[in-house]
């Protein structure tokens, strides 16, 4: 395995983690790994973010009942340890490896580094997650029922990128609740009217 030089600390970082209330020591851990493989450390989104060549490789989460490493690409990885677990079941290209306590990341640091290096490399070769099209994903009957109700909205809807189409669906598939989706779907209208995307505005 290549060896590299512990990569700075950011103090956006140092921050966020002086803050936490849960999961400290085993963050902190998490972090020193990270960098210990030289990726380039900072915050995104409020949460620490390790980054390699420009990219997203990692973030560290913390739970009610777990902290967790997520690979932003985790379903390109090898994974010989059976370590990676999906975050949800629409999820596509992300997994996580997840922990609740110290001692077991350090029982394991290793394995992680194996697996941050197996990320890199990943990165470096240009492999792409190949996301399911968005007709592959079905139209929740709350949506197409709103599609009949506001044609313009359908036309807007189909007129949005793929990605963007991709995630919308996901976002009103996601509520279990049919309620929850409508209030999801009314509630973006006026994205989808506008052309933008759910993350242009969340």
């Amino acid at each position: 395995m290549t060896s590299h030089a512990p990569s700075a600390m950011n103090p956006k970082v140092d921050g966020f983690l002086s803050r936490a209330k849960r999961w400290q020591p085993e963050l902190e851990k998490l972090r020193l790994i990270c960098l210990d493989c030289g990726l380039i450390e900072e915050l995104k989104w409020g949460k620490p973010c390790y980054v390699h060549q420009g990219s997203n490789l990692i973030i560290l989460q913390g739970f009610k009942d777990f902290c967790a490493l997520l690979f932003t690409a985790g379903a390109l990885l090898d994974d010989p340890d059976n370590v990676l677990k999906l975050p949800g079941e629409n999820t596509q290209a992300a997994r996580r490896m997840t922990f609740t306590d110290v001692t077991d990341i350090k029982d394991l640091e290793q394995v992680i580094k194996r697996y941050i290096q197996n990320a890199k490399a990943v990165k470096e070769s240009g492999k792409k997650v190949a996301f399911k099209k968005p007709k592959e994903f079905s139209v929740p009957a709350e949506l197409q029922s709103h599609f009949d109700q506001m044609p313009e909205v359908k036309i807007a809807f189909y007129a949005l990128t793929p990605g963007r189409q991709r995630a919308y669906l996901m976002h009103f598939s996601g509520a279990k609740q049919s309620k929850t989706r409508t209030a999801r779907i009314e509630k973006c209208t006026p994205q989808i009217l506008d052309g933008q995307g759910l993350n242009d505005v969340y």
